[in-house]
Parts: C-alpha cells; structure tokens; sequence
C-alpha cells in the first residue's frame, strides 16, 4: 500500500505549513534538524516548474548517489541537471568548496606539521575531491610550522610539470627549513607511480643540495592518503 504524502509537498513552499519550511525550520530549530535535501534546497532557493526546491534537492541527490558525491560533481555535470542551471549549480559549488575549505583550516593559525594525518587532515578536503591532479609544496620554518602552501602544478605529474626551479623557488624566497610534497591522485589508488619515486627521488636530492631538505611526499586519494616517509622512501 502507497502512502501518500501531504498535499503541502506537492503544492508551492510558501503554502506548506511554517514548521515544514526548510527556511523557517532552520531559523526556529537550527541546521542540525534539516535533512540533506531541505539544506540543499535552501541553498537552491527555487525549484522548477514541476518541483519545490526540496523536490528539486531530492532529485539532484538521487541522482548523484549521496551528498558526498553531489560536492563533487563538477560544474559542467551540475548545470545541465534539469532545474539546476548555471546560478544553482555555482551557489551549489561556491557552498561545498566553503565545506571544505572551513573542514581544512586548523584549530589555530599557525599549524605544526609533525606528521603526514596533519598534511592530510589539512588537505585533504581540498585535494581529494578534484578529478585532476594537483601539486603544491608546503613551507616550513625550522620548527616545522607552515609558513604558505605554493600551488606547483596541475595535470598529469611528470618531471617537465614539476620541475626542481619551480619547487623551490619559494622556498627559497621565504628561506624555509624544509618543505613537504603533496599531490592528489584522482584515480583514488594512493600507493606512487613510477614518475612519483623518480620526481620524489630527484626532488630529495636537489633539497639536500639547496639545504632544503623533503621531508615527505604526501599523496591524497579520496579518504587515504600515502606518505614516502612512512613507508621509509625518504631519508632523513
């Protein structure tokens, strides 16, 4: 037996009771007490000519499978949804991205790296996500504090992207103690490559060098991660 839903779900939100609008229920009760599809449809604002913003909501989250998968859907994916659009689909990613840049920021300004779970707890939210590869260094001082994260390259990983000049370069500018690789794998597998041990390799010799030394080379795949010095590929 179907059980039918209240007439209010198929007729316009502002004709809903107040308790049941995703807006009032948030100003009265709090976000916690929303569902996924009523936070999403308040950031949609507007449905469609066939759905509330809370029926559009449930169809975009159907569709992508969980809302872990819809923040990561790209733009060109998102805006061609019927009743998304390209307003919608950039208030949807402008909102996700805050998500993970706020999961990102650490408890205090100044962040200790003391361990590949800090670069990845960090970066995570930002990198393990993209369906493209993207590699940045980190900055440290002698006591091992983030000084800047420098963006190096994006696209495949290969030693003519990520050229020693271009790694360092900042480092040397902030005259940093020491630096921490860190890429993403899009393909979810976070064990290396060939061309990730070669470019590492290399990368550790030019930093002992420079004095600079690599202290690590942290690859980010969805929710793992893979660290050089843990698994002993890095020397001190």
């Amino acid at each position: 037996m179907k059980i039918q839903e209240p007439t209010y779900y198929r007729s316009k939100i502002p004709d809903w009771p107040e308790g049941e609008r995703p807006r009032e229920k948030l100003m009265q009760l709090g976000p916690g007490y929303l569902t996924e599809s009523e936070l999403v449809a308040i950031l949609l604002r507007t449905g469609s000519r066939d759905q509330t913003a809370v029926d559009l909501a449930k169809t975009i989250l159907r569709y992508s499978g969980n809302l872990k998968k819809l923040a990561e859907m790209p733009y060109q994916e998102l805006y061609r949804l019927k009743g998304v659009g390209p307003v919608k689909a950039v208030t949807l990613l402008a909102a996700f991205e805050l998500g993970r840049r706020l999961a990102s920021f650490p408890a205090s300004e100044k962040l200790k790296i003391d361990g590949p779970e800090i670069v990845f707890r960090k970066y995570g939210p930002l990198l393990g996500h993209l369906n493209r590869e993207v590699f940045i260094i980190l900055v440290l001082n002698s006591a091992n504090f983030l000084m800047r994260d420098v963006r190096i390259s994006e696209g495949t990983l290969n030693a003519s992207l990520v050229h020693p000049r271009e790694v360092f370069r900042p480092a040397i500018l902030e005259s940093a103690a020491s630096i921490i690789l860190v890429h993403n794998h899009p393909s979810g597998e976070a064990r290396p490559s060939n061309h990730d041990r070669l470019i590492t390799e290399q990368l550790v010799k030019v930093g002992r060098l420079l004095d600079i030394p690599v202290l690590d080379h942290v690859i980010i795949a969805g929710d793992q991660y893979y660290s050089f010095e843990e698994a002993g590929l890095i020397e001190p």
